[in-house]
């Protein structure tokens, strides 16, 4: 990078590892943790943590990287997480209101070129755009206050106001995914040249260093399952909207007498943990499938990343999505994929190629497209799955685009005459 560091203020509302292993919290921590590899000067502005992090290295004390604080103040009764839905449309923009302006404070003095928000943390910033120059650049993720059932949209509408106020004031607002597109442009109606497409990625280094073949082996024997048994892995949060019971009845169909699946030894394996556990169980059970079906429960990375790689497909039916991280991580451990065609998804899963894609909440098709990768080749697609991630979803090249986007917008900024106080 020529000439002083580029410096860069991002705010969230969370971050793994100090409040939870979601995709927002990881995609904030990949993107501050790759900008400072590169010399760019982060600041990296998060509530207090929440969570209890083992004894270990600060994942934040490196170069080029500067952690602050910003006070969460939340509900009594909201979840460790704070994501409730009251939280997110109350508490949330508080926490935005008062994130903004500290980096609004930052720009007036001289301190950051670029602000760069998640979700409504920027929403204080935005309303002091006209008078702090550094641009704005606005990552809405998943949209979830957009596109979640009737009831929840009503409660959502002030978390909804608060994006819709950001993005209307950001210089760029990213879309995560090719397929995501159109939903941000509906929602945030993006003026022409606004909008971006920048993926979320994951760290091929990480990845590798979690687990490999061995692991995978040693789980399989842990958890009694034979090296010829087909094994369809399923990661998330136990919600309606990952379209778990879905699956269930669609296994529940495939493994009808004389059908692909009941011919050969199976089990269906759910990592993951959530409120809808019981409803699950209970499809589970409605579909005679118990003895087929390992609730793992919550689990450790290197322990997530061993189930990825003693898996045989894996499987995400979900109902709604943004980007899932999660099929990134298994396609990197060279799995092929069945999923929905919902959210960033398309963009990973290609028929033919990679895996399977049905529409969401469609059991039959579920149904079938696990028939069909019973008796498919599964190494090819592993192997066209790997090739996907290594071409488009990786940090290390996706990173670049960000440092770009930002120089351009600097560059934009300055042939305006508007930096303002923060010019480098």
């Amino acid at each position: 990078m020529i000439g002083p560091p580029l410096r860069v203020t991002v705010l969230a509302r969370a971050v793994t590892p100090l409040h939870g292993v979601g995709g927002l919290e990881r995609s904030v921590r990949d993107l501050v943790r790759h900008l400072a590899e590169r010399g760019v000067d982060v600041t990296l502005v998060v509530p207090p943590p929440r969570l209890h992090r083992d004894a270990g290295p600060d994942p934040f004390a490196t170069p080029h990287l500067t952690l602050r604080h910003v006070s969460y103040l939340t509900w009594p009764f909201a979840n460790r997480r704070g994501t409730t839905i009251l939280d997110r449309s109350s508490s949330y923009l508080l926490y935005g209101e008062r994130a903004g302006r500290l980096a609004a404070s930052f720009v007036d003095a001289g301190q950051a070129d670029i602000v760069h928000g998640f979700g409504a943390s920027a929403l204080g910033y935005a309303r002091r755009r006209r008078r702090s120059g550094a641009p704005l650049v606005l990552n809405p993720q998943g949209l979830e206050e957009f596109g979640a059932p009737l009831t929840k949209r009503i409660a959502y509408a002030p978390l909804r106001w608060a994006v819709r106020r950001t993005a209307r004031e950001a210089d760029a607002v990213i879309a995560t995914d090719t397929a995501l597109e159109p939903m941000v442009a509906r929602h945030l109606q993006p003026r022409p040249g606004q909008m971006r497409t920048i993926p979320n990625g994951i760290d091929l280094r990480e990845v590798s260093s979690m687990a490999g073949s061995a692991e995978g082996a040693i789980l399989r024997q842990r958890h009694r399952l034979q090296p010829q048994d087909f094994v369809l892995l399923s990661v998330g949060r136990l919600e309606a909207n990952k379209g778990f019971e879905d699956l269930a009845a669609a296994l529940g169909q495939a493994t009808q007498p004389g059908s692909a699946l009941a011919a050969v030894p199976w089990r269906w394996v759910i990592v993951g943990a959530g409120p809808h556990q019981r409803a699950l169980e209970h499809a589970v059970d409605r579909a005679g499938l118990r003895a087929n079906v390992v609730m793992a429960g919550r689990a450790s990375d290197t322990e997530l990343h061993a189930w990825y790689e003693a898996a045989s497909v894996f499987a995400h039916p979900t109902r709604y999505e943004g980007s899932s991280l999660v099929t990134l991580e298994a396609m990197a451990h060279g799995k092929p994929v069945l999923a929905t065609r919902a959210g960033g998804l398309p963009d990973k899963v290609f028929p033919g190629v990679n895996g399977w894609l049905v529409e969401p909440g469609d059991v039959g098709a579920l149904a079938s497209a696990i028939s069909e990768a019973v008796t498919a080749e599964l190494g090819p697609l592993g192997a066209a799955s790997r090739t996907i991630v290594e071409r488009d979803f990786v940090w290390t090249r996706l990173v670049d685009r960000h440092i770009e986007l930002y120089e351009e917008l600097l560059a934009s900024t300055s042939r305006r005459g508007s930096r303002g106080a923060g010019g480098r």
